[in-house]
């Protein structure tokens, strides 16, 4: 037996049940009652599963146990497009997201309520990644429903959610366009901004607490912020956690007991006859305060400039340079060494650079464009993936090849791209830089293959580096999905001093880089 702790008295049964949809498809379900109480006009827990291409199962659930003990029923169900029931079962979701699929979790409530087991009244719903999706879409889409909710990394901006899939999740990727909708068309986008509860947040009358990693590089803070503050400016109840060192779903145990403190604490205080635990020990106490966010804080994600394009001040220089890096994530830190070889190729520089670290060597190998300092051609190789590809006519064009499979590379820039090749900081200190200078401008974002603006923004800053004191411009760049990159740049002669890289494509992790003597 597992979980020896945990007195086998105090546990609640999980009994599986079955009911019928808006369309009349059978849905399993799992419903766990507290026990002690008679199965009367009880308040629920809608929990429903990530995935959502998984299932839940019959058998012990830490959440389901912990929410049966505080008072509340829960229903966990397996909506269409959950494995485990056939194929006829899980194709029924395809399309169905915020639609169907969330029929089904509604029609679940209405059953327990037609057989009296659940009081209408009091009813939540709380799930994350998928299930803070449905969590979502239930306040927004039928928002008489529910009277509390608990949305955890939730997406709530579908084209978003597909646009940030990595290339070399393809095999995923074509699936989410098959089962969810293509955005590469009309008809796929005008149906995924549908479905996505970010645009109907207007329409969200139920109190909210909303969780969130700050790291999280599957659903963007921004999306988070945006709906904290459609609701704090309507006055509606919002509470909001975001734990900084944390992604797509919390794993240190001091955050999931300081977000579950805060949770119960919450559905307390909204769906009445419930009991929570108010003591908590001084660590998680803590902790909570830490990642509590209070709504007035919270502004809208700003918008970046006009993008322009960049015209450097001056050219790349033949140059090796040398570079010593720590990647330090949460205290563990791993050392990595990298160079930076630039070349007079005639019509172009070539610029190559390599990198050691525990995964191996990898290189990154580009021509630029003199002049424009824009990639003519880039190359990058790690073990057996080799990614390749060339610019002409606004389109970048080419392959990446990994285990034996090879995927195309075609992409509109729309226009011209700057500084995303190798020794991306020599690149931004050709600009002219100076202190005040800003310049919004577009990057080929090659780990997802799409055009992405980046805003810019300089000033001046003495640093103590491995390559000694210096008098360096300091050139913040920064995503609009959170990520940050700063240079230190020398004022003379100019050359890349420092660099510091953090955001959700780190997962938490800060990359530090520093020009050796």
């Amino acid at each position: 037996r597992a979980r020896e702790g945990i007195p086998r008295t105090s546990l609640a049964a999980m009994q599986p049940i079955r009911y019928k949809s808006s369309d009349g498809m059978e849905i399993p379900a799992y419903l766990s009652l507290p026990k002690g109480v008679s199965a009367k006009g009880l308040p629920l827990i809608v929990v429903p599963h990530g995935g959502p291409w998984a299932r839940d199962a019959w058998g012990y659930d830490t959440l389901a146990q912990f929410l049966t003990n505080r008072g509340f029923a829960v229903l966990q169900m397996n909506f269409r497009g959950s494995t485990g029931y056939g194929k006829k079962f899980l194709n029924a979701g395809n399309g169905e997201w915020g639609q169907k699929m969330q029929d089904d979790i509604t029609w679940g409530v209405k059953h327990l309520v037609a057989q009296g087991t659940v009081d209408a009244k009091r009813v939540a719903i709380m799930g994350g990644s998928y299930g803070g999706y449905a969590t979502l879409a239930g306040v927004s889409f039928t928002p008489d429903v529910y009277s509390a909710a608990v949305a955890i990394v939730a997406p709530s901006n579908l084209l978003t959610l597909l646009n940030s899939i990595p290339p070399y999740w393809e095999a995923g990727r074509r699936q989410m366009y098959s089962r969810m909708a293509d955005p590469n068309t009309p008809a796929g986008k005008s149906l995924l901004e549908k479905q996505s509860p970010l645009n109907s947040a207007a329409k969200i009358k139920t109190p909210l607490l909303v969780v969130q990693g700050a790291n999280d590089p599957r659903v963007n803070k921004a999306e988070s912020d945006q709906i904290v503050v459609a609701l704090r400016e309507r006055n509606f109840p919002v509470e909001y956690i975001v734990a900084p060192d944390e992604g797509h779903g919390f794993a240190r145990p001091v955050n999931n007991m300081a977000m579950m403190a805060a949770a119960e604490k919450f559905l307390a205080k909204h769906i009445s006859g419930v009991r929570y635990q108010p003591e908590m020990s001084a660590e998680v106490a803590e902790r909570l305060k830490t990642i509590t966010v209070d709504p007035k804080t919270v502004t809208k994600p700003s918008k970046l400039g006009a993008v322009t394009t960049p015209v450097p001040a001056s050219d790349l220089t033949a140059s090796i340079f040398n570079y010593t890096s720590t990647l330090d994530r949460g205290g563990q830190k791993i050392e990595l060494k990298s160079s930076a070889t630039i070349t007079d190729n005639g019509a172009t520089w070539k610029v190559i650079e390599k990198s050691t670290s525990p995964m191996g060597e990898a290189i990154d190998e580009a021509l630029y464009a003199k002049k424009t300092l824009q990639v003519v051609e880039r190359t990058v190789t790690q073990g057996p993936a080799v990614i390749h590809y060339s610019v002409a006519n606004g389109k970048a064009q080419g392959d990446m090849k990994m285990n034996g499979q090879s995927r195309a590379i075609a992409t509109d820039l729309g226009g011209p791209t700057f500084g995303d090749g190798p020794s991306a900081g020599n690149i931004i200190a050709t600009l002219p830089l100076a202190d005040g200078y800003t310049l919004t401008f577009n990057n080929f974002n090659l780990m997802t293959q799409q055009v992405v603006p980046l805003q810019l923004r300089v000033s001046s800053e003495k640093i103590a580096s491995a390559a000694g004191n210096c008098d360096c411009f300091k050139a913040e760049v920064e995503q609009s999905n959170g990520g940050k990159t700063v240079y230190w740049i020398a004022k003379s002669p100019r050359r890349l001093i420092k660099t510091t890289m953090t955001g959700p494509q780190l997962g938490g992790a800060t990359l530090t880089t520093e020009l050796l003597p």
